[in-house]
């Protein structure tokens, strides 16, 4: 830990050497909602009070209508399309305190983790990766480094509220294993306290003044499996087997096109008008009047001028009838073998199915709620428009059905047996694409638990009141903490999803003469903003139940649950107090 201080301390030196400004520095680099949060999320710490400056880099275009942060103020902005060490020196990065490399790029974050390096040596780099296997050897070329998933964060938020649980959060903190759950799922002796009231799902109470009103808890894990687990096992008991006949059945109907299908139906019931006609002229029984009218419109034979001309000319009909069936017939086969090609490679020939999950958009993070899902046992199908999405790989290793096409067609989501799925999760990079998914399943299955992916937290509350779609989640607002806590070099010990918002559980310190010192832990806790779970003087181990009328000293650690703008207010509280500027005294004027 003194290694990173001192290099902070010359990098301070550094910068007040170069241009005479000692604020601290850092520099994201990043071209969607994640860059935009963990902005926000810096510009809402203790340091916001001037002592904090922030560079952006962004391409030289927006790449979607998202926020990237851009047009946000008191921030600079630097537009470039390549991360190289001549972004990054007119970034300002020789003597920063911080790099947050937040593409979606794995190799691409690497390839400019090494050119800032070549800018300066000793920086703190937080890296966004997909694969998170890369972090040990990013961690060996970059010792004062942290990397992230934020698919890794957001997947079990996501997972959770497709089975109607509570999002399966587990940290382990001062020698105790917590976990969030429902208070009637855990034992009363197992609360450490409550997080939210959510009794009435149109305004979730998050940390009520009165804990006993919250159904959401965190408790201390006692072997017991959580809610997330016991509902995957719910949906298990309840699955179906599939049926071949259904899938037969199905196929059946996706062998031809329409026009073709139709086609057919019309000269077959042509023919057999024509050879009850004929049947009936000749005086034969159906049976034989049956044998001369295939025999006569497939192979044109038994010609008999001694026929009276009605049985002559409804065995011409025929005949001309037969012409027409034969590349009518050879249409059909040649049209049924590419279509069910077509179907069977893009998935749409797929088994009714009930009680399983469906999976819209094989991303980032739709790759790891799949995987996640199928931990549990639950069965999944996902739907993606590109043929082999970033998670195909994943699907056909563990035995997942892929539909190729747009989730926000009926017709799509039909083949998924969304009808009778425990739960749509939609989570592509699209919310236009999204919503219409989303309203397209609820149009097919009323009472459809659907778990919406959507930046704008304005327009989600917007899409629940006309909807009913209640469950929606932001994917960068969820790991944005993590993110700009790591740049701060401080941990954030667990993220709480509950609908939209999130808690953080973190640990903070209280510095010599700041608010804190002095005052009761009483005053550490606010309603609906901040909550004391563990209290420790120096050296000493957490107390877990501290009395708050305990007086808070310099170097005591606080371990709390709260909401961004009230941690963020605890840890102004907390902090040292700023140094005051040197008095330069007034030189005295001469005497007259």
């Amino acid at each position: 830990m003194a290694e990173p201080l001192l290099d902070r301390a010359r990098r301070a030196g550094r910068r007040l050497r170069v241009n005479g400004d000692a604020r601290a520095h850092y520099v994201i680099c990043g071209r969607d909602a994640l860059a935009y949060w963990v902005v926000r999320a810096l510009l809402a710490t203790e340091l916001q009070a001037g002592r904090v400056r922030i560079t952006l880099v962004v391409p030289e275009r927006p790449r979607s209508d998202e926020p990237d942060g851009r047009d946000l103020q008191g921030v600079e902005v630097v537009r470039a399309d390549r991360l190289d060490e001549v972004t990054f020196r007119r970034a300002g990065l020789a003597g920063a305190d911080g790099l947050a490399l937040l593409h979606q790029d794995d190799v691409g974050n690497m390839h400019a983790a090494l050119c800032a390096q070549e800018v300066e040596p000793r920086l703190r780099l937080v890296v966004r990766m997909f694969n998170t296997g890369l972090a040990n050897g990013v961690r060996q070329i970059f010792p004062d480094s942290a990397v992230l998933s934020d698919a890794s964060m957001a997947a079990p938020a996501f997972v959770a509220a497709a089975l109607g649980e509570v999002a399966p959060t587990h940290f382990r903190h001062g020698g105790r294993t917590l976990y969030v759950a429902r208070r009637d799922d855990v034992r009363p002796t197992d609360v450490v306290c409550g997080v939210a009231d959510t009794g009435d799902p149109q305004q979730v109470r998050l940390l009520p003044a009165d804990e006993r009103a919250a159904d959401l808890v965190i408790a201390e894990a006692t072997g017991a499996p959580p809610g997330t687990e016991l509902a995957a096992r719910r949906l298990r008991r309840a699955r179906r087997r599939r049926r071949p006949l259904t899938v037969l059945l199905r196929a059946v109907r996706s062998f031809a096109t329409r026009k073709i299908g139709v086609a057919v139906i019309v000269l077959l019931v042509v023919i057999g008008v024509l050879g009850w006609l004929n049947g009936y002229a000749a005086h034969e029984d159906w049976a034989d009047s049956l044998y001369l009218t295939l025999v006569t419109t497939l192979s044109g034979q038994d010609p008999n001028p001694d026929k009276s001309a009605g049985e002559q000319i409804m065995q011409v009909v025929l005949n001309l009838a037969g012409l027409a069936l034969i590349p009518l017939i050879t249409a059909v086969v040649v049209d049924g073998i590419v279509n069910a090609r077509l179907a069977l490679h893009s998935g749409r020939i797929q088994p009714e199915r009930s009680g399983h999950v469906v999976v819209v958009g094989l991303g980032n993070v739709g790759t790891r709620v799949m995987a996640q899902l199928c931990d549990f046992g639950v069965e999944v199908v996902a739907i993606d428009k590109v043929p082999e999405p970033r998670g195909g790989a994943l699907a056909r290793r563990l035995g997942v059905p892929l539909i190729v096409g747009d989730a926000a067609l009926e017709e799509t989501l039909q083949s998924a047996s969304v009808g009778g799925c425990q739960a749509l999760v939609v989570v592509s990079t699209d919310d236009e694409t999204n919503l219409q998914a989303a309203l397209n399943g609820r149009a097919v299955n009323p009472e459809l638990q659907v778990v919406l992916r959507l930046f704008d937290g304005h327009f989600a509350e917007r899409i629940q009141q006309a909807f009913g779609i209640g469950v929606s989640r932001s994917v960068s607002y969820l790991a944005a903490p993590s993110f700009a806590a790591a740049l701060l070099d401080r941990a954030v010990i667990a993220t709480i999803p509950v609908g939209r918002h999130a808690l953080l559980v973190t640990e903070v310190s209280v510095a010599a003469g700041s608010s804190l010192d002095g005052r009761p832990l009483a005053a550490v806790g606010r309603a609906e903003s901040v909550r004391l779970l563990a209290h420790a003087r120096t050296g000493q181990r957490l107390d877990w139940a501290p009395d708050p009328r305990l007086v808070i000293v310099a170097g005591d650690r606080l371990t709390v649950v709260a909401r961004r703008a009230g941690l963020n207010a605890l840890l102004r509280e907390a902090a040292p107090p700023p140094p005051e500027d040197p008095v330069v005294p007034t030189p005295r004027q001469p005497e007259e």
